[in-house]
């Protein structure tokens, strides 16, 4: 008979055999992965990875996207004679639902899965060590993340028939992809050229120190090996500057400032018939001519005063550079708080063109001007009267000055502002000094009337357009997705649809002549203005709209999206970029750009959306693009060195902002350079030119030099 004691101990014994079952029940794993190496005859194979899941459980899928369950991702830690061709491709059943638990769609697979990576072999030996990361759930919990390995070397079943001529199928002699990879395995030992610069990352985790957004980061350490591609010292090289190496390439002229000048030119003339300008015409020539009974006086000193309206306006630019600098406006383009400031004085002077309220400097301001002119002589005079009317006609130039000062003091260029204002003085001070040499030409003048008032009414839709844009920079750069690309247009539509209607004489505004008709010009302003938005309607499905690329938000935060030829990028990180190129033999463009870069939308849509150049970029380079005003900020801030200062780089568009100026002694976007995957340029850098056959050129040489190195051994 069994004593209490003798019941206890079998009590226990029962309660760890329960315990023990329960665990290995739970730590059983419900997915069996296999793998298998499948060859033919032919130079491509497929690794294939196939997997059983039981019941109640599934395994997700690949490119979730970041913020989702653990997708699935091939990694490799070898590739000797062989190159991945395309990106590891789920296959069978696959589910989708919406998981709340995510808050997104998911994609996964229940009962069986199957990844497959197609491979290509270029040697007639192979080696290959790769893994499949992947993970699964069911509806209760989640297992950690799980792994299998395919691990297989031999003879290439592509060369099995040849017999001592080694060739690749890419047309590459076997000798010269041993050189590559010769060289590929130096740069494995650290074998930089001289000394490694210092970096601002030394000693820092790869995802703190270089700010990889973490999704992206996984994605790509998954498919190219990451940090583990990359030992500090090549970490090193790809941020040791080349400055030298550029210049010895000779570099791309910059901006041209024609473009500039005829911006400022244009702005000018709007300016001139407005309501707050043109009527000053005819009264400052007449105040002149009465001035002097001398005709050919008279005439001069109408020259000097236009001259005067040109320094003063040329001088206002030059104090916006001097005061700010270039790249403090650089900067400032595309911070939220000036953007969002700025869109809603657009928005005033919106308003007021509309005539909701008038937009004034105080009086006493120009009255002093006024009184000064009259109280002195001379060249003294004459500057005060420019001045004057500086200050009189402040309502209506004041947002076009505004918004042009703006525009070209963003792009970097030390003298663009004071180009762009000489281009608007001068559309202001010719007419007064042609008047004054001409009275004549005064008799034959339009009448200053209604016509003036449907002229601000159509800068009022003008501007309301552009606060859109400034928005849409700041949306851009912090990420709030208020402002996509289709909403956007569907804005540009409505505004200039309503433009075009009022040209028509459909509506009234408060200041407008009571009947007023619709004139021949307004017919043809409204019939463009329609015809625009007519225009822009096939953009919200997708359509590139190259007329407005500049504007519009990029097509990547586009929703709904039929058009599926443009460019994209396929890394935003510098780092995880070059580890793929190194891995896959090919050169990098690195595309310096911004969201809030007009310049960069117009190649893009511009150039990049070309047969030759799209196929260049997507198949012969890897493209890495770095938005230099990403908002992002970084998991830890970087403390650098810059001029003999420090600077701290708290978001990831600083670092990328710094890693243009550090290596390549540039400031200005877009920014292009070819470098080969150890960050040395292969010829000089381009910025915004829309000459195709000139881009291609610059594609072409890149790679010229690249195959000449390759070939080398360099």
């Amino acid at each position: 008979m069994h004593t209490t004691h003798d019941m206890r101990k079998y009590a226990v014994a029962l309660l760890l055999l329960l315990v023990a079952v329960t665990c290995h029940a739970q730590m059983s794993d419900p997915v069996k992965f296999t793998s298998q190496l499948k060859t033919g005859h032919s130079p491509e194979a497929e690794i294939v990875f196939t997997g059983k899941i039981e019941p109640g459980w599934h395994v997700y899928s690949t490119n979730l996207g970041g913020g989702g369950p653990i997708e699935a991702s091939l990694s490799v830690t070898r590739k000797d004679g062989v190159e991945l061709v395309g990106k590891l491709t789920p296959k069978g059943k696959e589910l989708s639902k919406y998981d709340e638990l995510f808050g997104m769609k998911v994609r996964y697979f229940e009962h069986t899965a199957t990844f497959v990576q197609k491979i290509r072999f270029t040697k007639p030996h192979y080696a290959i060590d790769c893994t499949l990361e992947y993970g699964a759930c069911s509806d209760a919990t989640c297992m950690p993340p799980m792994e299998v390995s395919l691990k297989s070397h031999g003879k290439s079943p592509a060369f099995a028939d040849s017999k001592g001529t080694e060739t690749a199928d890419d047309g590459k002699s076997a000798a010269a992809l041993r050189e590559a990879e010769a060289r590929n395995a130096a740069i494995d030992e650290g074998g930089a050229d001289g000394g490694v610069a210092t970096m601002p990352t030394q000693g820092m985790p790869i995802d703190s120190a270089f700010g990889v957004n973490p999704a992206s980061a996984t994605a790509a350490t998954a498919a190219y090996g990451g940090a583990s591609a990359l030992s500090e010292a090549d970490r090193a090289a790809l941020w040791r500057p080349v400055v030298k190496e550029m210049q010895g390439y000779g570099e791309h002229a910059g901006r041209s400032l024609i473009y500039i000048f005829a911006a400022g030119l244009v702005g000018g003339l709007l300016a001139l018939f407005t309501p707050c300008v043109w009527p000053i015409i005819p009264m400052t020539v007449s105040f002149f001519l009465k001035r002097s009974k001398d005709r050919r006086k008279a005439v001069r000193e109408a020259m000097t005063y236009g001259a005067a309206i040109v320094v003063i306006y040329v001088t206002l630019g030059l104090a916006v550079t001097l005061i700010f600098g270039a790249s403090t406006l650089n900067a400032l383009s595309t911070n939220a708080v000036f953007n969002i400031v700025f869109c809603l004085m657009l928005v005033a002077f919106a308003a007021s063109f509309f005539g909701a309220f008038e937009i004034q400097l105080p009086s006493s301001w120009s009255n002093k001007a006024n009184t000064a002119s009259s109280s002195t002589t001379g060249l003294v005079s004459i500057f005060f009267m420019a001045f004057t009317l500086a200050l009189v006609s402040f309502s209506c130039t004041g947002p076009i000055i505004g918004f042009l000062l703006v525009a070209v003091s963003t792009q970097g260029e030390i003298v663009a502002p004071a180009v762009g204002m000489l281009g608007f003085a001068l559309a202001l001070a010719i007419p007064f000094t042609l008047f004054a040499m001409f009275p004549s030409l005064l008799k034959s003048a339009p009448k200053s009337g209604g016509w003036m008032n449907v002229i601000k009414v159509t800068l009022g839709f003008v501007e309301l357009a552009f606060a859109l844009k400034f928005l849409s920079v700041a949306d851009l750069a912090y990420g709030w997705h208020l402002l996509d690309r289709e909403t956007f247009l569907a804005l540009w539509i409505a505004l200039f649809a309503l433009l075009g209607f009022y040209l028509l004489g459909m509506f009234h505004f408060p200041h407008d002549d009571e009947g007023r008709r619709t004139n021949v010009p307004q017919f043809f302003l409204a019939l463009g203005s329609l015809a625009f938005a007519v225009y822009m309607v096939p953009g919200l499905w997708g359509a590139p709209l190259k007329a407005i690329s500049a504007f519009a938000p990029p097509m990547s935060t586009q929703d709904f999206n039929l058009y599926k030829n443009s460019v994209q990028p396929r890394f935003t990180d510098y780092e995880a970029g070059m580890a793929a190129a190194r891995l896959e033999g090919k050169p990098v463009l690195l595309d310096f750009t911004g969201h809030g870069c007009v310049n960069c939308r117009k190649m893009e849509a511009a150039v990049w959306t070309d047969a030759t150049v799209a196929d260049l970029l997507n198949n012969k380079y890897v493209l890495i693009s770095l938005y230099v005003d990403d908002k992002t900020p970084l998991a830890e801030p970087m403390t650098v060195s810059e001029n003999g200062r420090k600077l701290t780089l708290a978001t990831v568009g600083d670092k990328w902002s710094y890693l243009q100026r550090h290596k390549f002694g540039a400031n200005t976007q877009p920014f292009y350079v070819a470098v080969d995957p150890l960050g040395q340029p292969l010829g000089p850098s381009r910025s915004y030119d829309e000459d195709i056959k000139a881009y291609i050129g610059f594609l072409s040489s890149g790679l010229d030099r690249y195959s000449e190195a390759d070939g080398s051994g360099k």
